[in-house]
């Protein structure tokens, strides 16, 4: 991917180096997550009806008795777990170090700022940018505790996106996913839980979770997640029309989301394979539905609530 020597997002917080501790009543849950020319991106025929489609389908889904997002309660999702909501004070951040993957992350990051904020600029809407934090070994967010282990995650309590860099390490080594562009998708996946969380999908499911069985939440919380991987797909598809990838680089992102479905990692885990709780699609689902949005470019074509998944 042709990434240096771009423009970085200035929206990052550096925690690095911070020692965190855990926010009062914390508990513990079980987890199994640029110069650009200008802004205007077009959508390929999207349009506002897109974007306003998208939030109608949680009324929908509410007038027939489902409780989709409150699956996502503590978190707005993730390539991994889920992060319990505890309230916390923002922690300090120092100056953002200047190395290499820290210049990738924050240049991917402008990425999306560009590609996102020109489609709502074409549907007159202002996109608001999310904030980036890196972090080492554990932080505390507005969704409450996590630790490196949790993975990259997205907190809608405060519209960040949080990742300890290693991860890219463990990506490569552990999952057999290396690559810029495997790793500028797991950054665009969590933003595009961000997007959700701007035109409403985490705020609708959140308010859902009561009287759903786990299973009926996991099979929405894998709809909330290839959401996601299809808006990364859609960044993946801009970014493809500025001239910015090279050979290879849509190869390195469909493997990473091979390698991180849910029935590979269980297989890699545990030898066997558990489909009711699954909640983050399996490999096929999340190559699909990446796919998608990279070859259209189109929020309509990410509708994962009205179409088999």
């Amino acid at each position: 991917m042709r990434w240096e020597g771009r423009r970085q997002s200035s929206n990052v917080e550096d925690r690095r180096g911070q020692r965190t501790g855990r926010t009062a009543g914390y508990r513990p849950r079980t987890r199994v997550r640029i110069p650009s020319s200008g802004r205007t991106v077009r959508t390929g025929g999207g349009g506002i009806g897109g974007i306003v489609m998208l939030v109608i389908l949680f009324f929908v889904l509410r007038s027939c008795g489902i409780d989709p997002l409150a699956i996502l309660a503590g978190s707005g999702g993730s390539l991994g777990p889920s992060i319990p909501q505890t309230q916390t004070t923002r922690a300090p951040s120092g100056p953002v170090r200047d190395d290499e993957t820290t210049r990738f992350v924050t240049t991917i990051l402008a990425e999306t700022e560009d590609v996102w904020g020109g489609i709502f600029e074409a549907n007159g809407r202002d996109y608001p940018e999310p904030t980036l934090v890196l972090f080492e070994g554990q932080v505390s967010s507005a969704c409450g505790f996590a630790s490196a282990a949790s993975g990259p995650f997205y907190c809608p309590g405060d519209s960040k996106v949080y990742i300890d860099l290693s991860f890219y390490d463990e990506l490569a080594r552990r999952f057999g996913a290396s690559g810029d562009f495997a790793q500028a998708y797991v950054l665009a996946h969590e933003v595009g839980h961000h997007v959700q969380n701007v035109v409403g999908v985490l705020p609708q499911f959140n308010r859902m979770r009561r009287g759903m069985s786990q299973a009926e939440a996991n099979a929405l919380s894998v709809r909330v997640e290839l959401q996601a991987d299809c808006f990364a797909g859609i960044w993946g598809h801009y970014t493809a029309q500025r001239g910015l990838l090279e050979a290879g680089d849509l190869e390195e992102a469909l493997n990473a989301a091979t390698q991180i479905g849910d029935d590979a990692i269980q297989k890699r885990t545990q030898g066997y394979v558990v489909p009711d709780s699954f909640n983050h699609g399996t490999s096929a689902q999340r190559r699909e539905w990446f796919s998608r949005g990279f070859e259209s470019g189109r929020l309509d074509d990410c509708d994962t609530f009205n179409n088999p998944v």
